[in-house]
């Protein structure tokens, strides 16, 4: 027996949160009755369905790796009509993205239709390293790298980077390439790293998770995640 909302989630319904939201709005019945407790728990043989809508028919699991273009929205759908990440993705499975990248980044983000592992990868206790190459539109000075490497203070938190490099230095145009691992994932958290410097960034990929990259996909491409890749997550996500 597992609680309702976790076993929506699981399915891939929706996250669990807003899966408590659908409960408490009175959308949400087992076998045919209307559910409004949160804590209501179900087994395996119970039908669950959403605004009338049966969800536990079978569901496979499915896990993808995708190496996201440039002006792609990482959610499910658009209202302005634009590209997707689902969109991207060959399958008739309601699959989402775990987190997000910025409409203009590219690079490694992970889809799937399992809610319980997507609510494990972005739990705030999973602090997992995403590495990220940034082109800078300054050239950074040696106080800014010694204040990057000490922890950078966005939004009233310091940013803990793992590890930083400069790739390439243009003393010209005054720009340069950097290679930067941190283990969070807040909205625009690169950016604001270094706008607190009075540096933009022009062009962001992030091309690592952990142990995962998309050295062999190209922009657009995906792939199944493996089962031992599913289970070396997991793990991580326990340590």
């Amino acid at each position: 027996m597992e609680r309702l909302q976790k076993v929506i989630a699981n399915y891939g319904y929706t996250s669990r949160r807003k899966a408590e939201d659908l409960i408490k709005r009175q959308k949400v019945m087992v076998n045919g009755q209307i559910i409004t407790e949160l804590g209501t728990k179900v087994s395996a043989r119970d039908v669950i369905s959403i605004d009338g809508v049966i969800i536990n028919k079978d569901v496979k699991h499915e896990y993808y790796i995708l190496n996201k273009p440039r002006n792609v929205i990482s959610s499910t759908t658009d209202k302005a009509g634009r590209i997707t990440v689902v969109d991207l993705i060959d399958t008739d499975a309601r699959i989402y993205p775990i987190g997000r990248l910025d409409y203009d980044t590219t690079g490694l983000i992970l889809l799937t239709n399992d809610g319980d592992f997507a609510n494990t990868l972005m739990h705030p206790s999973f602090e997992i390293e995403k590495t990220y190459i940034a082109k800078l539109d300054k050239v950074l000075g040696k106080e800014d790298i010694l204040a990057i490497k000490k922890g950078i203070i966005v939004d009233g938190r310091k940013v803990e980077v793992r590890k930083f490099k400069v790739k390439r230095r243009d003393l010209e145009k005054n720009t340069e390439i950097v290679e930067i691992t941190i283990i969070e994932g807040r909205n625009h958290i690169i950016k604001k790293l270094f706008r607190e410097l009075g540096v933009d960034v022009v062009k962001l990929s992030r091309i690592a998770y952990g142990f995962l990259n998309v050295v062999d996909l190209k922009s657009g491409e995906y792939r199944n995640l493996t089962i031992k890749e599913i289970k070396k997550l997991y793990a991580l996500a326990k340590e």
